[in-house]
This record gives structure tokens, C-alpha cells and sequence, in this order.
């Protein structure tokens, strides 16, 4: 085990490696110059060289890249060009909120899409797996900033269910930070619940139709303790799969769910980071990103390996 963990993070460090410099290239290949949009209407040859001085715009690459890494690796993500705000600082404030967001919409979908699936594949070709498919069907067709303008205009504006905007902290109102989160939540967890659906019944489909299960039958084991302890076990290694892969997916993807319902996290922070040519900003979202991605990846791998062990001797070979 202690193998396979070290070569999995020997691989993690150098895929961070490698986004990073994506990420840094990316950024400075984006159209417009910062000085032009800090110096205003004052965009005299003097202005703008001080401000390429001040920021290390007038710097070359290596030397910029360099600057990047040491700073990023002890914490400090620079300072936004815009504001004079630490990029640390605003990052702790606007992560929580996408972080909530994206664990309790997982939560949602995980708990619809597994339960819907373990369903569909249980009653085959009765009317609780046309229902579920529908259900499926109906989730991953819909786009999810429609789904949310109907959510405000019905649930909350005409029945007045739910907040329409705002957030507030968890620690601050609990209930009132969950009443404002449930609704967006739902909305973001739609696909994903309707790809885990899918999945899941896929899985149980083959699970169920495996030698040990009959075997477990024959043997007088209970039908819930069949599909429960047997089949569902076995097919969690494609419904992981999925969770891990769109968490991170969510953390960057639910830029369109809170600007909808306007929450103060990374979308808000990407969208006026990007307008305003903002680098720092820019690259350290794009990176707290890829390296979320990166760690979920890693958990993955080592939830595999506890769930089946053969992954894990495989691993180490």
C-alpha cells in the first residue's frame, strides 16, 4: 500500500507541474494588456512603464514563472492588480461558498442517482425503471441556467419556498445558510443525478447478473442484503468514479449557478477576474482548480483501492 501511495503522489506532483505551467501560459496568452486597463485615461509611455514595473509585467517569462512557483509554494498567490487585495484572502472567502455548494449538490445527486438507479436496475422493465430513465432523460436535457431561472420564478418568487439570491455563512445561520444553498444545490446536482442514475443501473445490471450473486442466493441470503452487501458494493467503483471526476468538475463549472443565484464564490471572482485581465486572480482560481482536481483524483485512486484490493496489487506490479 505504501508503494502504490507514493507512486501515486509522485504522479500527482508532476501533473500539478505541468498545469501549473498551463496554467501561467494560458494566462498571458489572453488578449489585452493589464497596464492599458490599471493606467485609465492616463496611459502616457511613463504611466504605463511604472505599472509594468510595479506588477513585474516587463519581466520575461522565466523570470515571471519563477516568481509564480516560489511564491505559490509558500502560500502567497500575489496580490490582485485590481483591487491591491491579497488573492489569498479573496480565495478564502470565495472558496467555502463553491466548496458548499458543489459537496452538498453531490450529496443531492448521489443520494437521487444511486437510489433511482439501484431502483431502475431492481424492477427491469417495470414502470419504476421508465419513470427513473425519464427522470434521467429529463435531467441531463435540461440546462441547468434555465432549470434555475424556473426554480426562482416558481419556488421562490411565486411560492416563496426559497431565497432567490444571497448567501449567508454556516457558522453565522446553519439553517439559513442551508435554506439558501438547497435550492442552488438542487439545481447543480440535476445532471450529475442523472449521469449517476444511469450508471448505477448499468452497474447493477452486470452485478446482478454475475455468478456470486446467484450463488448468494442460492445460498437463502435475503434480497436486500444481495443487493445491499453484493451487488451495490461492486458497482461503487463507477459511481466513485463519477463523483470524483465531476467534484472537481463542479468547482469550476458552478460558475453559472452562482451568478443565477448570485453567491459570492468563484464565479463571481472568475467572471470579473477575467473581464478585468486580473493574472493573479486568474491563476490562482485556475489553479486551486486543477490542483482540486488532482487531490480528488488521488482520494479516488485510494478508494479503489480499499474497495477492490486488486486494484491496489495491480498498482504495486
Amino acid at each position: 500500500m505504501k508503494r502504490y501511495l507514493l507512486h501515486r503522489l509522485w504522479q500527482s506532483l508532476v501533473t500539478l507541474l505541468l498545469a501549473t505551467i498551463v496554467v501561467f501560459l494560458g494566462v498571458r496568452a489572453l488578449p489585452g494588456d493589464p497596464a492599458l486597463a490599471l493606467a485609465g485615461e492616463d496611459r502616457d509611455p511613463e504611466s504605463l512603464r511604472a505599472i509594468r514595473e510595479q506588477y513585474g509585467l516587463d519581466d520575461s517569462v522565466l523570470v515571471q514563472f519563477w516568481r509564480f512557483v516560489s511564491h505559490a509554494a509558500r502560500g502567497d498567490l500575489g496580490v490582485s492588480i485590481r483591487t491591491g487585495e491579497s488573492v489569498s484572502s479573496m480565495l478564502k472567502s470565495a472558496l467555502p461558498v463553491t466548496m458548499e455548494l458543489s459537496l452538498l449538490a453531490i450529496a443531492i445527486a448521489g443520494v437521487i442517482g444511486v437510489g433511482t438507479g439501484v431502483v431502475a436496475a431492481v424492477q427491469r422493465g417495470r414502470p419504476a425503471e421508465w419513470a427513473a430513465n425519464a427522470l434521467a432523460l429529463l435531467g441531463l436535457s435540461v440546462p441547468n441556467f434555465w432549470l434555475g431561472l424556473m426554480a426562482i420564478l416558481y419556488l421562490s418568487v411565486a411560492l416563496g419556498l426559497f431565497p432567490a439570491s444571497g448567501f449567508v455563512p454556516f457558522f453565522s445561520d446553519p439553517i439559513g445558510n442551508l435554506h439558501h444553498l438547497v435550492l442552488p444545490a438542487l439545481i447543480l446536482g440535476t445532471g450529475l443525478a442523472a449521469v449517476i442514475m444511469r450508471q448505477t443501473r448499468s452497474s447493477m445490471l452486470d452485478a446482478l447478473s454475475a455468478d456470486y450473486i446467484r450463488t448468494a442466493e442460492a445460498k437463502g441470503l435475503p434480497r436486500r442484503a444481495v443487493i445491499g452487501r453484493h451487488a451495490l458494493r461492486n458497482s461503487l467503483i463507477v459511481v466513485i468514479t463519477i463523483v470524483g471526476l465531476q467534484l472537481g468538475a463542479l468547482i469550476s463549472g458552478a460558475v453559472v449557478t452562482e451568478r443565477i443565484f448570485a453567491l459570492p464564490g468563484f464565479g463571481k471572482l472568475t467572471v470579473d477576474a477575467v473581464f478585468q485581465r486580473d493574472y493573479p486572480v486568474i491563476q490562482a482560481v485556475v489553479l486551486v482548480t486543477a490542483t482540486a482536481y488532482i487531490v480528488i483524483n488521488l482520494l479516488v485512486d485510494l478508494l479503489y483501492s480499499v474497495i477492490d484490493p486488486r486494484i491496489r496489487v495491480r498498482g504495486e506490479s
